[in-house]
């Protein structure tokens, strides 16, 4: 049961990390399921742990993280990363949902997909009113603070994913209170 529990938080932790960074997520699960015994990756995602899946990744990332620095070109990349970011969520998801048996991979590709897909659209949706207030200056740094996120969730996931859930929760509330703030604080219609 504590076992099926930390597989469904890890899943959901992992998922939402590739919302923010396709990439990062992905490499560090091939990385620790390949050279540690943290992570056991069931066929076919046991894929991951090839070699050569390992440098396709890292080359991946290295050009997601360049590119989400740049104004302008970020926006391109998130487009692009619409169809992959979800995509990663659902190969995360149902890798680390294979500890649970009674789940269908349909099921957890979708969850992973869904999951993903919305944090993306959250990410998608905050950046341009960075850009607008900041004249894409704040770009970069929120670019790295998102992959500082994602790394942190994705390593929590592994090794912690009851704390992963809790960071991952809090963030959602953190972004919803910005959120309200902003809409409370833009006019409204005004008298007549």
């Amino acid at each position: 049961m504590v076992e099926a529990l930390a597989g469904v938080l890890s899943a959901f932790g992992l998922s939402s990390a590739a919302g923010l960074n396709a990439y990062l997520p992905l490499l560090i699960v091939a990385l620790t399921a390949r050279y540690t015994d943290l992570i056991q990756l069931q066929a076919p995602w046991d894929a991951l742990t090839n070699p050569w899946v390992i440098g396709v990744l890292a080359v991946l990332l290295v050009i997601e993280v360049v590119a989400d620095k740049v104004p302008a070109v970020d926006h391109v990349n998130d487009v692009i990363q619409t169809v992959v970011r979800p995509a990663a969520g659902a190969i995360l998801f149902a890798s680390a949902g294979s500890v649970i048996s009674d789940i269908h991979p349909a099921l957890a590709l979708i969850c992973g997909i869904l999951v993903a897909g919305t944090v993306h659209g959250a990410k998608a949706t905050f950046r341009p009113v960075v850009t607008a207030t900041t004249g894409g200056v704040g770009n970069p740094v929120v670019s790295t603070v998102e992959d500082v996120v994602s790394g942190t969730l994705t390593v929590m996931a592994i090794l912690a994913p009851i704390l992963g859930f809790i960071l991952l929760v809090l963030i959602a509330w953190l972004i919803w209170r910005w959120w309200r703030g902003r809409r409370m604080r833009t006019p409204t219609s005004v008298a007549r």
